[in-house]
């Protein structure tokens, strides 16, 4: 596909806009060269999201099958990109090849994934009561009720996965999946790398003969764009993969609007490690391996990147430290995806090593070009952590605080002080887990995943994961942006009462042609109604 900087509006390019801006090499600072991309106008935003809600009626009765089927093509279609897209990713992110093309197969797997939930139709939560005409001393009605599609989606993609969590990640896949079209606003950071999947998802639309509008993609550099796509008043929510700022501005457009809506913001977190005394006693060297690998995987950009250790003093704590320190110490500096973020990591150390009681213990070896950035490692105690905002802030890059807490006390009283987090871990023994058993019950309503024994690092993309948490990890704590249940965020239920079986929605009628599971008369079974 030839590249051109220009929206997609359905099935047509444009490309009104007369502000450009260029695809930026992370290694050189310089642009890649070529096409510049344009700005998307208000008219190109308008007939985006006007093309989809036109499409929503069609899409969201669209059959299961021929849904699952597009998911399946779009998948596809990415692979036969091949070379071109992992180069050109390459060239906008500075990430390595393997990343990507790991990343890749993730993508793909999410998108067949998904097809699976939509082939298999329980994801629709049926439910039925069946009447009772007699029943004194009022008659029960037929009441019935399923999930349904919430109408055009704005989707916002995110600069630390340019494939997974961009143009055809989870939050275009559950969508999509759910029935509901998707207006996509390509991240500045990698808009090449956008095109082309972009493109691989319109050839997989005009293949299912879909309808116009189930996908368009607009570029934007400024905040106009995407706050032009929140306050739309036909687009019924909005999925987000990026910093506080960013998806809070968002938060608050979408609730200042005439009708609000709802916005999935995952906004990062400090994902905070408790090392309990046995663990550390007994595994040190294995949990400096860890650790140091988990800060520093991908130059630290990770949302579940551990951010914070918290560990009690004994006489095992000081090797661990100066272990850690070394292996921090040791490792190589990185590449950063933005000018941007590798700024803001910059101000984040910097800020941290001038806080009080705060000490800056390995800093690795010295950065070469504009973007590349060293690992850190600073220490404190729990009375300064609980006094600082700046040390309980999010860093994003590879750097951690280790925290060291006097006691158990301490250790607990520095969990129950935590915000709403994405992910907690815990390394512990046997011992260790008996003797921290509150710890547990702490965290379990601080986080969405809490890990034993293992780094928050890698989110498996999975029938059971929660990628969210508590505010302001996100802004929607009862849903997750990774696995399955992501479909949830995209639909409601709504009830249908009285209703001749001809008007009912496939999943509700009583001889169950979509042959799903249903709570019938709150009895799980996939039995005919008699």
């Amino acid at each position: 596909m030839e590249l051109t900087g220009a929206q997609f509006i359905g099935n047509t390019r444009s490309k009104e806009g007369t502000a450009l801006f260029d695809s930026i090499s992370p290694a050189s600072n310089q642009p890649n060269g070529g096409v510049s991309m344009a700005e998307a106008t208000p008219s190109e935003i308008d007939e985006a999201v006007e093309l989809a809600e036109q499409a929503f009626d069609e899409y969201r009765q669209i059959g299961k099958d021929e849904r699952a089927s597009l998911l399946e093509r779009i998948a596809d279609n990415i692979e036969e990109l091949g070379a071109t897209l992992i180069n050109e990713c390459m060239a906008e992110t500075a990430l390595p090849e393997a990343r990507l093309i790991g990343e890749r197969g993730r993508t793909m797997n999410q998108l067949r994934l998904f097809a699976q939930v939509v082939r298999d139709g329980n994801w629709v939560d049926a439910r039925i009561d069946t009447p009772i005409p007699d029943r004194q001393p009022l008659p029960k009605p037929d009441v019935r009720s399923m999930a349904i599609p919430l109408g055009p989606i704005a989707v916002f993609g995110a600069s630390n996965f340019p494939l997974a969590f961009s143009v055809a990640g989870g939050d275009t896949a559950s969508a999509l999946a759910a029935g509901c079209p998707v207006v996509f606003k390509a991240h500045p950071a990698h808009p090449r790398t956008c095109e082309l999947v972009a493109g691989a998802i319109v050839k997989a639309l005009s293949e299912s003969a879909m309808p116009e509008g189930v996908f368009s993609m607009v570029h934007g550099k400024s905040h106009e764009v995407g706050g032009q796509l929140v306050t739309h008043p036909k687009i019924r929510a909005v999925a987000f993969t990026g910093s506080q700022a960013g998806g809070l501005a968002l938060f608050r457009q979408a609730n200042a609007r005439k009708t609000p809506i709802p916005v999935f913001a995952e906004m990062g977190s400090t994902n905070p490690v408790f090392i309990l005394p046995e663990a550390l006693k007994n595994h040190s060297e294995k949990l400096v391996q860890g650790l140091a690998g988990s800060v520093n995987l991908g130059v630290g950009q990770f949302c579940t990147n551990p951010g914070l250790i918290f560990t009690t003093s004994h006489s095992q704590t000081e090797p661990f430290i100066n272990d850690l320190s070394s292996a921090m110490q040791s490792q190589a500096s990185g590449t950063m995806l933005t000018s941007g973020i590798a700024a803001g990591y910059r101000q984040g150390t910097s800020a941290l090593a001038a806080t009080e009681g705060v000490e800056a213990i390995a800093n690795s070896s010295a950065a070469a070009g504009d973007n590349d950035v060293d690992a850190h490692l600073f220490r404190t105690d729990v009375t300064s952590y609980l006094q600082s905002k700046t040390i309980q802030e999010e860093v994003f890059g590879p750097s951690t605080v280790l925290i060291q807490g006097g006691s158990r006390e301490e250790i607990l009283e520095a969990a129950r002080s935590l915000e709403g987090q994405l992910t907690a871990t815990i390394h512990g023994t046997t011992k260790d887990l008996e003797s921290y058993e509150d710890l547990m019950g702490i965290l379990e309503q601080k986080v969405g995943r809490l890990i034993i024994n293992g780094y928050p690092t890698g989110v498996e993309v999975c029938h059971s994961m929660v990628h969210g948490g508590p505010f302001p990890a996100t802004t929607a704590p009862a849903t997750t942006s990774v696995g399955t249940a992501a479909i949830h965020r995209f639909v409601r239920p709504v009830c249908y009462q009285d209703f001749p079986q001809r008007l009912l929605p496939a999943p509700l009628q009583d001889d169950n042609p979509w042959g799903i599971y249903r709570l019938v008369n709150g009895e799980l079974t996939k039995a005919s109604i008699k």
